[in-house]
């Protein structure tokens, strides 16, 4: 089936498609990161090959039991064209499954290049597309504007980074504007301006928040500017987050919460029971 064919303009909106999914196969985002440590864990080399034989299992597992999953794109770029050929058969072959797919890119940049980043990850029918993507708003959220448009008009979501888990993260995250407004609150606007959806309660524009940025969250006024804004979560399992940081970091914001887990997935493998398996008991966990 041609990927053209399949990517026609869309009826659903990604805010209604990631709120059905997540009904149907529980909060889960399933993160598809081939760093050379968990190859060699795996039995794997580093290389196309191994990255391929990852990638196929991982979404095999993951196919009817998590809500999306998450590539990290940079563990695929490493290997060059042929790295890349590998996450575009991944994205594909979701697509094919009815898997989601949120690409982690962290792209950011203004004008007509932000334009061609959104190009190749949300325009139908593009090698590398994907249903959403992670945005940086550093450059200010004016930058944003080339990629939510194509990505609004063609039914894609996008993920802006606002409070990330990295200990240098608040030095920028938790600075405020002349007007005494959080960096973070005011992307959180931001995403909450842009992202409504008629069809569904979930925007299609979402923050990322580590699970590990403790009160944060609700300190700087998140939860209140941003009630249909999906947040997607990493953080979760081999960072140190469990199930009681849900409610402790998230407060009535939990509800929308997408519990991105990578490492301490791919550690049930290679065996592909084995990573559906705990797939199931990371639902049970985070229900």
């Amino acid at each position: 089936m041609s990927t053209t064919a399949q990517s026609a303009i869309p009826t659903r909106s990604f805010g209604a498609l990631v709120q059905e999914s997540v009904a149907a196969q529980g909060r889960i985002v399933a993160g598809i990161d081939p760093h050379p440590p968990l190859l060699d864990v795996w039995g794997l080399p580093d290389t196309p090959h191994g990255l391929r034989i990852f990638a196929r299992t991982m979404l095999e597992a993951a196919t009817g039991r998590c809500a999306a999953i998450k590539p990290q794109s940079a563990f695929f770029e490493r290997h060059g064209s042929r790295g890349t050929a590998v996450l575009e058969e991944l994205l594909a072959d979701a697509r094919e499954r009815g898997v989601l797919t949120i690409l982690d890119v962290k792209r950011g940049d203004i004008g007509s290049t932000m334009a061609a980043y959104a190009d190749a990850h949300l325009r139908p029918g593009a090698p590398l597309e994907a249903d959403a993507i992670t945005l940086s708003p550093f450059l200010g959220t004016g930058s944003l504007e080339p990629a939510l448009d194509l990505a609004l008009e063609h039914g894609k979501g996008a993920f802006l980074l606002a409070l990330t888990s990295n200990p240098d993260g608040p030095q920028v995250q938790h600075a405020r504007t002349t007007g005494d407004t959080p960096i973070a609150r005011v992307i959180a606007q931001f995403a909450e301006a842009h992202g409504h959806s008629a069809d569904a309660t979930w925007g299609s524009v979402g923050l990322v928040v580590g699970a590990t940025v403790g009160s944060a969250f609700r300190e700087l006024g998140l939860d209140h500017v941003a009630p249909t804004v999906p947040l997607l979560a990493p953080g979760f399992g081999a960072q140190g987050a469990g199930p009681a940081q849900m409610s402790e970091v998230f407060g009535s914001a939990s509800a929308r919460v997408l519990v991105s887990i990578s490492r301490s997935l791919a550690a049930a493998g290679p065996d592909p029971e084995a990573l559906s398996e705990r797939l199931i008991e990371l639902r049970a966990q985070h229900p």
